[in-house]
């Protein structure tokens, strides 16, 4: 009889897409929380990388566009097992939220959905993610910014990010982090802490997804500019708001109601109150896509809604696929290691940042919320207490009291 978990080995793809599956059906609270999620259950559950490879990987889809929260768990679902765990790791994630935003769109459409955005329960689960999300800040802080020179980074990376809170100043803390670490005396042994990542990706494979992403962005116009109107107009504004937004699936929005929304049709009402039910789930907010495209295509919602959902998640992919290998080689390079050391620290201060603002101030508006978020956090930092059974708990917590 071959051992318990003998087929994680010999199907790590599958292993992969499981884990996902189940991260996809439980990470309620949006980007920054699934980050949260992440690292509880793949870092400090399952040891598939350490804080440091951990920390590279999302400062790295921090510079990137597309669903940074998306592109961190495909990272690691890469690392793990090749270009197949890169695909079970997104499918796994992505699935749960899709198939109800495309059932959406085909059954319900706008009815009842001001009832289910505004529940208790739905707030008891933005309390969950306050407790996730602080319980990974304290965590990382202690792996990535151990001495003094690195704290004093988190502190001022939590400022940037906290007086310019865009997509630029998201991205300027990283950059503060990563110069911070040559103006500072940094220990020598702080660079050569930081764990390499090994990404089993070609130059071949690397630069091909390159390619292909600059003819998506190119070509696709073009397509449309000669066959405008039906899937053809869908592809080309969904796969540019997926390429072109920075700050994960808030930032999508305007693109598109712009690109994909006003073209199609679709009104305004419908459209907002989609983005209101795909807040309430687990999962990506780029699965909003599926619900649009089924939208945009009444007459085929099932195949409108998947082809979007791919669309919107395929440039963002491509570039990750093109640069992670990259970023793999040269993060062994002492100067290199040295400023991923910086931008570690500024992760650990843009997590901060987005922990106060929006997590801890939309989710946290009277005692009752501070209460449940508290016990919520104590029993994540002083007991083993799961987060699939924290979740749920504070979701019921919500229902009763709120």
């Amino acid at each position: 009889m071959a051992p318990i978990g003998s087929w994680h080995n010999k199907h790590p793809a599958l292993e992969v897409f499981f884990v996902f599956l189940g991260l996809g059906l439980r990470s309620f609270g949006g980007p920054v929380a699934h980050l949260g999620y992440y690292r509880e259950a793949l870092v400090q559950r399952r040891a598939w990388l350490n804080d440091q490879q951990y920390g590279q990987i999302v400062a790295l889809c921090q510079f990137l566009p597309g669903p940074s929260s998306s592109q961190v768990g495909q990272a690691i679902g890469l690392l793990r097992a090749g270009l197949p765990g890169l695909l079970g790791a997104w499918l796994g994630f992505t699935l749960p939220s899709a198939v109800i935003m495309i059932s959406l769109a085909m059954a319900l459409g706008a009815a009842g959905t001001e009832a289910i955005t505004g529940a208790g329960w739905l707030h008891g689960l933005k309390l969950a993610a306050v407790a996730v999300v602080a319980h990974a800040v304290i965590n990382m802080a202690r792996t990535l910014a151990p001495d003094w020179q690195r704290a004093l980074i988190v502190i001022l990376a939590t400022a940037v990010a906290l007086i310019w809170a865009n997509p630029a100043g998201q991205l300027g803390a990283l950059v503060l982090g990563g110069l911070l670490a040559f103006a500072l005396p940094m220990r020598a042994g702080a660079a050569a802490a930081n764990g390499g990542l090994s990404v089993p990706v070609s130059r071949r494979t690397a630069g091909t997804s390159l390619i292909l992403f600059a003819l998506g962005l190119a070509g696709l116009p073009l397509l449309a500019s000669v066959a405008p109107g039906g899937i053809t107009s869908l592809v080309d504004g969904v796969y540019r708001a997926g390429a072109l937004v920075f700050g994960g699936g808030h930032v999508v929005l305007p693109l598109l109601e712009r690109e994909v929304a006003a073209p199609a049709g679709v009104d305004a009402s419908s459209f907002l109150a989609g983005y209101g039910v795909a807040q309430a789930l687990p999962g990506p907010l780029f699965s909003f896509a599926g619900y649009l495209g089924a939208e945009a295509q009444p007459h085929m919602p099932i195949i409108g809604g998947l082809i979007a959902l791919v669309v919107i998640f395929l440039p963002g992919t491509l570039l990750l696929v093109g640069v992670l290998p990259w970023w793999g080689r040269i993060s062994g390079i002492t100067t290199i290691r040295r400023a991923v050391a910086g931008v570690n620290a500024g992760v650990v201060g843009l997590l901060a940042a987005i922990l106060w603002d929006p997590v801890i101030r939309i989710g946290i508006t009277g005692v009752t919320e501070f209460l449940i978020a508290a016990l919520a956090f104590a029993l994540l930092m002083g007991t083993r207490f799961p987060v699939y059974a924290l979740v749920p708990g504070c979701a019921l917590a919500g229902f009763m009291l709120l």
